[in-house]
């Protein structure tokens, strides 16, 4: 049985995921070490993936905010219930580009950024865990 994974190491990972496109920056938790290896498109990449990273039960791939739901539809899901007049408006945010920068300019204009932060941060960790339950990982922290 591998050794728990760090709640804090797994964030940092999902968040490294995320920061980029679809696969632009990877990060592989190992089934047996718990030791995250971390990959990316850009930049210098001081770390060599594992020739054997392909082996889905030993490397499983850590989870972009797209593949938890936490994007647009935790967006909208927040505006459903908190700003629940404005829901239209956000829809319509969703529909071009840029949409992150116009939902916080929003959601700042009726002093609902704050709380955002606190909900999108609670739905994160919830996601993260159950993600983990999922594929039995035991988390610490």
């Amino acid at each position: 049985m591998a050794p728990a994974l760090r709640f804090g190491a797994l964030l940092e990972a999902f968040e490294f995921v995320s920061s980029g496109g679809l696969g632009g920056c990877e990060a592989y938790l190992c089934t047996e070490t718990s030791v995250i290896h971390w990959h990316s498109d850009f930049g210098d990449n001081e770390e060599v993936l594992p020739d054997d990273i392909d082996n889905s039960e030993k490397y499983i791939a850590i989870p972009h905010k797209n593949d938890l739901g936490l994007g647009k539809p935790l967006a909208l899901e927040f505006a459903e219930e908190v700003l629940p007049r404005e829901l239209h408006e956000v829809q319509e945010i969703f529909r071009e580009p840029g949409a992150y920068g116009r939902l916080k300019e929003l959601l700042d204009h009726h002093g609902m950024l704050h709380r955002w932060y606190e909900y999108e941060s609670k739905a994160l960790e919830q996601a993260l865990r159950q993600w983990c339950t999922d594929r039995e990982i035991t988390v610490d922290g």
